[in-house]
């Protein structure tokens, strides 16, 4: 038995994917063309390269402990492997012991609160909620996007039998092929259009029907983040490319094209209507605006990849996350961050600003800026202040996606522990929980506050009836 070079492309592939490393894991494909390899994801079980490599080290080492004729070798010691039924046995104790904690606090949420939707067959990206309909945007790695329509009153297995669905088929206009994974989802402020980037450097604009709108091709690489501006006239798009575009959303034209990046744009984020900032692997943020043809401030302070930036409500405040472990906040005003988090021990994957504060609707309460890390916490701080004022650390993995209830009152956060869980901000307490049957890629909630969806790498989309919990 043997491994082809794109067997083993793909197994390294799956691995990054699983593992949560998302940027890596498009970039990695599109240098080795591992998608044009004729290898049918649905017969790779998760955690295969894992597999292979624990049972190889299990062999050398079983070797090691094996005579020529057969017979063991006496060692005098029992440091066989970490790997050994005994020691995976302990490892799934622990776990379990977890799990149990868990339950026997109350945060469990019972199944008939958790609105299961099933289709997509292949692991399922991002989720996107509609800010004005009970529409959830779901985007997968089998080519489609899905606009699912939630019931309002039910949840569980009556609301799965009433939920409805629009498929979003992705195929290359050139090829008509199926043009790979959808990596992004937006809704415009209306709700009436949703944006869809995609790996094979296309975005698309579609009707909430379903319907293709418009294709936006221009990108050349991976499309990595989508962004409408306030009024829906422009989209914003950031690529692996090394570039971002703002695109007219009625003609469909280029209105600018931003080549400032040395290596790919990870995301971008609106300012205000004509201004806006980017960051990328290149370790620097730069902020924008149209028409002009350099950048209008750059931020350099990272010494690793920047996944993440985010405006505040505001738009006078730029937070910034990084494989650098530290989490900054930025201002035009000077060179040097506003603040430099640095509790996290590990890389911080994303970042999201409280609806609170100045400029929100809920200006009594103070702005707090929420860093995710896989170091498997979450982390809240107080900006006036610039201190730590919550680490929530229930999860036993990285965390990848949160998001704040529209009143912020509550956090929720995305772990690859295949957990869900809802935090009181106030407290910092562990209010519910929903393990789901794989890891979560991102977490949402609906603009009532009454739903939370998590997508997970097992091809469903969790949707829980927060105030039914």
């Amino acid at each position: 038995m043997s491994l082809t070079s794109d067997e083993l492309n793909y197994l390294v592939y799956r691995y990054l994917l699983e593992s949560g490393y998302t940027h890596t894991a498009f970039s990695f494909a599109n240098e080795s063309l591992v998608t044009k390899a004729n290898i049918n994801g649905a017969d790779v079980p998760p955690g295969s390269l894992i597999s292979f490599v624990q049972k190889g080290m299990m062999y050398v080492e079983i070797e090691q402990h094996i005579n020529d004729d057969g017979t063991e070798i006496d060692t005098g010691d029992d440091k066989m492997s970490l790997l050994l039924p005994g020691h995976l046995q302990a490892r799934d104790e622990e776990k379990s012991e977890t799990a149990e904690a868990m339950d026997e606090d109350g945060t469990e949420i019972e199944a008939g609160k958790v609105t299961t939707l099933s289709g997509h067959e292949s692991e399922v990206f991002t989720v996107a909620w509609n800010p004005v309909k009970s529409l959830l945007a779901s985007g997968s790695g089998d080519s489609s996007a899905r606009i699912w329509h939630i019931p309002t009153t039910d949840s569980g297995a009556e609301a799965e039998r009433n939920v409805q669905w629009h498929i979003l088929e992705h195929f290359n206009a050139a090829s008509n092929e199926k043009a790979k994974d959808v990596t992004t989802l937006d809704w415009n402020s209306e709700g009436t259009l949703l944006a869809t980037g995609s790996y094979d450097g296309q975005a698309r604009i579609w009707n909430e029907q379903g319907k293709l709108v418009m294709t936006l091709n221009k990108h050349k690489g991976p499309v990595f983040s989508l962004k409408w501006n306030r009024t829906g006239s422009l989209l914003l798009s950031g690529s692996v490319d090394k570039t971002s575009i703002v695109w007219d959303t009625k003609t469909g034209d280029v209105v600018q094209q931003f080549v400032f990046h040395s290596a790919p744009t990870l995301d971008v984020d609106w300012r205000n209507s004509n201004s806006f900032a980017t960051c990328s692997t290149d370790k620097t943020i730069y902020v924008c605006k149209i028409g002009e043809d350099q950048p209008v401030k750059r931020f350099q302070g990272h010494s690793d990849e920047v996944n993440a930036i985010k405006w505040d409500p505001t738009g006078t405040m730029l937070a910034s996350c990084s494989d650098d472990f530290s989490a900054k906040v930025w201002s035009v005003k000077q060179d040097e961050p506003l603040h430099d988090f640095r509790l996290h021990t590990k890389e911080i994957y994303t970042i999201k600003w409280s609806p609170t504060g100045p400029g929100t609707k809920n200006p009594g309460k103070p702005l707090l800026l929420a860093t995710a890390s896989f170091d498997s916490t979450v982390k809240l701080w107080n900006i006036e202040l610039g201190e730590c004022v919550q680490t929530l650390s229930r999860h036993s993995e990285p965390v990848y996606s949160v998001a704040f209830n529209p009143t912020g009152d509550f956090i929720a956060s995305g772990s690859f522990d295949k957990c869900l869980h809802v935090w009181s901000v106030k407290e910092g307490s562990l209010v519910r929980t929903y393990r789901g049957s794989s890891g979560i890629f991102e977490v949402a909630w609906n603009a009532s506050g009454d739903k939370v969806a998590a997508c997970f790498f097992s091809k469903v989309v969790a949707v829980v009836d927060f105030k039914a919990a």
